[in-house]
């Protein structure tokens, strides 16, 4: 959720906060692709802390762009931990991995699902009344349809909400994969990991931020610890900026991205083998990651929020805290936004230009 067309109208304005997650490839042997080394240095820079909104992992396994959706729950896990497999091997925190499932969100944000879930089980229904139709029909013609084939149901996506049994299930898988990668991967060797299942309220990207700030209130705390988020929505953005910490990224999926990478010619697909032939046509259908550099961010919105002439102090934290809450006026999860303002029509720009002028009359800050 969050600010519509956001991402993409801040990386063209901002471009340097863009950079892209340089990704290890596994090494083929005799066609099985062997594990990457967790250990070795990371060719993106080191990180301390890695925070993942499992929310933003189990929705796009549950509707992939690149092959048919889950067919079970337990096909769903497995792409589940084959993706944050990815996702870790990229990020490779060394202190801190926090893994956050949403959990009973707040009235407004139940009131937004319920209307989703109902529409998406009404789409289900239809689509498998339109299936049973195309069976009915092929038997019609004498073709013979074999029950298997006629029972299969796709996978109810509303399952992947607090309370069910798939929820269940995924907290107790994600307490195992955790345990077998601490005891077997040298990698993990050091690693604290902390697991906020859907039995804990509140959604995942706000009981990570709650993690953040209690570490800053630790005395023993180091100012300059790395922080990097996992996850898809514009709030992030918004977030990684509010907790004021000078080293701080988001990583997502580039879903924009048009896939240039070179094909392999006619004469190198006639000496692989049918696994290397799979492996490549997995890693050509994968989109690559970008880095969102919320430090660059800060040192760009710095320079344009800077006002001069002003009765106080001029402090970039609290015109920082300003530009957010400015921000939301364009839209927000449960607020309604106003229809005057659209992100593509440069109405940032314009509340920006707005603030700067009344700002100098002000006695302080708008927010507090």
């Amino acid at each position: 959720m969050g600010v519509p067309s956001f991402f993409r109208w801040l990386s063209r304005k901002y471009p340097k906060i863009i950079s892209p997650v340089l990704e290890d490839t596994p090494q083929i042997v005799d066609g099985v692709a062997l594990p990457i080394d967790y250990s070795a240095p990371n060719p993106n820079g080191e990180l301390d802390n890695l925070y993942l909104d499992m929310n933003g992992i189990v929705h796009p396994c549950s509707h992939p762009e690149n092959k048919p959706p889950p067919e079970t729950e337990d096909e769903m896990l497995l792409a589940v931990f084959e993706y944050t497999n990815r996702v870790l091997n990229m990020a490779r925190p060394r202190k801190v991995l926090m893994i956050a499932v949403d959990g009973v969100a707040p009235r407004a944000k139940m009131n937004q699902q319920r209307a989703r879930r109902f529409r998406s089980a009404r789409d289900a229904d239809i689509q498998n009344e339109e299936r049973e139709r195309v069976l009915q029909e092929r038997e019609d013609f004498g073709e013979i349809i074999d029950d298997s084939v006629r029972n299969k149901k796709t996978w109810d996506s509303n399952a992947i909400t607090p309370g069910t049994p798939f929820m269940d299930k995924l907290a107790s898988a994600l307490r195992y994969w955790t345990s077998f990668k601490l005891a077997t991967d040298p990698g993990w060797k050091g690693l604290q990991v902390i697991i906020s299942d859907a039995t804990v309220p509140g959604e995942g990207e706000h009981k990570i931020m709650n993690f953040i700030r209690s570490q800053r209130s630790d005395p023993q705390y180091n100012p300059n610890t790395t922080h990097c988020i996992y996850g898809l929505d514009a709030d992030l953005i918004f977030l990684g900026l509010a907790t004021h910490e000078p080293h701080f990224k988001i990583l997502r999926e580039d879903v924009f991205a048009q896939d240039n990478r070179r094909k392999p010619n006619f004469k190198d697909q006639l000496n692989m083998s049918e696994e290397e032939k799979q492996i490549l046509m997995k890693q050509d259908s994968e989109k690559p990651f970008l880095w969102l550099h919320i430090s660059v961010l800060r040192e760009y919105l710095s320079v344009e929020l800077s006002v001069p002439r002003l009765s106080f102090p001029f402090d970039i934290e609290r015109a920082v805290d300003d530009w957010v809450f400015m921000c939301f006026f364009c839209g927000n999860d449960f607020l309604p936004h106003l229809p005057s303002l659209d992100v593509r029509e440069n109405s940032i720009d314009i509340l920006v230009e707005i603030w700067k002028a009344v700002l100098p009359r002000l006695k302080d800050y708008m927010t507090c």
